[in-house]
């Protein structure tokens, strides 16, 4: 009896063994099936992207036109009643002007409003009104330093800056205080930072008041190389508004070519020119640092000048990919660059309008598709 004891209870402890055996067995192959790689044929690749660093990337386009330069004709055509009205001047190219992803223009003549006086050459002021159309179809910066910036002096200055302000809109060159010309502008567009600089030559003449240097940025290579080195940690792409050169030259000059090359040494990636009055080349600045962009010129966008190329301008585009690797490394590409020829048409010194050099027949110009084709060979005779 003792002894059938002792069988059944080894008997129990084998089931209950073996039970536990099998249990362990049972869940720890279910375990592993649940972590084991999955075939390629199964596998999702959504699901395995999430859980891996991707590269980024994104592109856009940053677009320029030239001078801005409202001479008393073409205000004086624009008036109606007690303002101005300035979109029929542009309204011909206000698709090419709403084209780019950002857009900046050469503001030359200052937008100091009808208040102060309005005035033609050689002492410009103009309508706010010229400003408003311009950001309606499509500027998203103005640059405003030049050799007409102290024309009608600090009052006409601040109260182009008041517009400005009042408009939502960046302006840069010229300043209301050593904390605004200290200050970088930058637009951000689809996760790619812009940084603007803007600078001039000299102002006709015409002293910068002591004590307020900031009224106008001018040209010095110091100053310049150190508001790149603050733009650098504030943005990706660095555009840099300089107003230099011969007036009514179609090519650049040596210092043109030389501050061209130190601005590119120093990081700026795009160099918009102005001043002459008529288009110079493209032009790619190859650097030990890096690639530039460079339009030695832009011409006249708008001005009531006399003269075949006076009166051509454009308007400039480049697109500029940012992209983001995999281990955090930050690379900008320029690619692309395009030009849209424009020409200033008018009746008799009125009906002022910018129109598509390439449609210009219809304006009054004869053989205009010859001589758009003459502009774009002459602007991208230096660059593929």
């Amino acid at each position: 009896m003792k002894q059938k004891k002792i069988y059944m209870w080894l008997l129990i402890v084998i089931l209950i063994g073996s039970g536990i055996y099998f249990a362990f067995t049972y869940f720890n192959s279910k375990g592993n099936e649940e972590t084991s790689p999955i075939e390629a044929g199964e596998h999702s690749p959504r699901n395995f992207s999430e859980n891996q660093q991707k590269t980024w990337e994104e592109t856009i386009t940053i677009g320029a036109i030239g001078d801005i330069l409202i001479h008393g004709v073409i205000y004086e055509d624009a008036q109606e009643g007690l303002t101005y009205n300035f979109d029929p001047v542009f309204e011909h190219v206000k698709d090419q002007l709403l084209a780019p992803d950002i857009l900046v223009a050469n503001q030359e003549s200052v937008l100091g409003g009808k208040e102060l006086g309005l005035s033609t050459y050689p002492a410009f002021n103009s309508p706010h009104e010229v400003g408003e159309t311009l950001i309606e179809f499509g500027v998203d910066i103005f640059t405003t330093a030049n050799n007409h910036t102290l024309d009608r002096g600090e009052k006409a200055i601040l109260s182009a800056i008041d517009f400005y302000e009042r408009m939502g809109v960046p302006y840069v060159g010229h300043f209301k205080s050593f904390e605004d010309q200290n200050t970088i502008r930058v637009i951000q567009k689809n996760g790619i930072k812009v940084a603007f600089l803007a600078y001039t030559y000299g102002t006709n003449g015409i002293p910068v008041p002591e004590g307020k240097e900031y009224l106008v940025n001018l040209i010095d290579l110091d100053r310049m190389k150190a508001d790149v080195k603050k733009a650098k940690k504030e943005a990706d792409v660095i555009v840099m508004s300089i107003h230099w050169g011969y007036e009514y030259h179609r090519l650049p000059n040596d210092e043109q070519r030389l501050i061209a090359e130190e601005m590119s040494r120093s990081g700026v990636d795009i160099i918009f020119g102005s001043h002459p009055h008529v288009l110079q080349p493209f032009d790619w600045i190859e650097t030990e640092e890096k690639r530039t962009f460079v339009v030695y010129s832009l011409g006249n966008f708008i001005s009531g000048q006399i003269g075949e190329y006076r009166e051509i301008g454009g308007v400039a585009s480049i697109y500029v990919t940012k992209r983001i690797e995999e281990d955090g490394t930050v690379t900008i590409e320029l690619k692309d660059p395009d030009f849209f020829p424009t020409w200033v048409a008018n009746d008799n010194r009125t009906n002022f309008r910018v129109v598509p050099l390439i449609e210009a027949d219809k304006h009054g110009m004869p053989n205009a598709k010859e001589k758009n084709e003459e502009i774009m060979e002459h602007m991208f005779q230096w660059i593929e």
